[in-house]
């Protein structure tokens, strides 16, 4: 279980730049929470805190009962993080890259082998397990970005938008596997821009704005209480046309 209490960061000289400004919500064991939000929200800053990759200015993260705060060491070895495809080498095949990530989670002889295989096998890349990267489609490398966040077996996944330039087939594929995710009561929070896709996967859904939590719940929770017929529509109700402009305008230029 992942619980965000209160959590901060600020930048510029006077702190004048509220990426995230007091973000709280939680995502529980079984389950998928979305994170929604427009470009210049806070949804990469805070993702990117709840991993232990920056430090909050106030506010912290628990992952089952360790706080980002004080043991991020422990936090970051129950995370499996997907996010860009960085540092997808493509001299080396997607066992080998496992192997290498394994590594770095103390994983070695036996065990090591075991849990690549097991990724290769939960994500089906065996056809393409022992081919060289260079060359392979995005899908295929987000495949092994996806496994090198697994190969350590964590319970909670943290995605950020997993589907963004996929093909349909590798759309179809990845959100199967987010689904298999959840049926194997691991914690799923993933980030997307896709209003479709956040309605067929969540349980709930954290719409942000400006570094805040404008709503939070499932997604007949947020059409009902927006009054509107689909997801897409009570995001924007609930966001407010004037916030989303504003987000999407004031912040051009700094990271999401």
């Amino acid at each position: 279980m992942i619980e965000i209490k209160d959590l901060k960061k600020h930048y510029g000289e006077d702190g004048e730049i509220k990426a995230v400004d007091g973000v709280s919500f939680d995502c529980p064991d079984g389950q998928i929470t979305g994170l929604l939000g427009p470009n210049g929200a806070g949804k990469t800053t805070t993702l990117r805190m709840i991993a232990a990759l920056i430090k909050p200015m106030g506010g912290t993260v628990i992952v089952d009962g360790h706080d980002v705060t004080t043991d991020a060491q422990m936090v970051r070895s129950l995370l499996g993080v997907q996010s860009d495809m960085l540092g997808v080498y493509p001299r080396l095949t997607p066992r080998e890259q496992f192997r290498y990530y394994g590594r770095f989670y103390g994983l070695k002889g036996e065990a090591l082998e075991s849990r690549v295989q097991a990724v290769i096998e939960e994500l089906k890349m065996e056809e393409i397990a022992d081919r060289r990267a260079e060359g392979f489609s995005r899908g295929q490398r987000q495949k092994i970005v996806l496994g090198r966040a697994l190969v350590h077996d964590p319970h909670n996944i943290i995605m950020d938008e997993p589907t963004t330039g996929l093909d349909v087939m590798a759309v179809r594929d990845t959100r199967q596997t987010i689904r298999d995710f959840r049926d194997q009561d691991r914690c799923v929070l993933f980030s997307t821009h896709y209003m479709d896709e956040a309605e067929r996967l969540c349980d709930n859904i954290a719409i942000i704005v400006k570094g805040k939590i404008v709503a939070f719940g499932t997604p007949s929770d947020l059409i009902a209480r927006a009054q509107t017929v689909n997801l897409e529509d009570a995001f924007v109700a609930l966001a407010g046309r004037e916030g989303l402009l504003r987000s999407e305008y004031s912040q051009r230029g700094r990271e999401d």
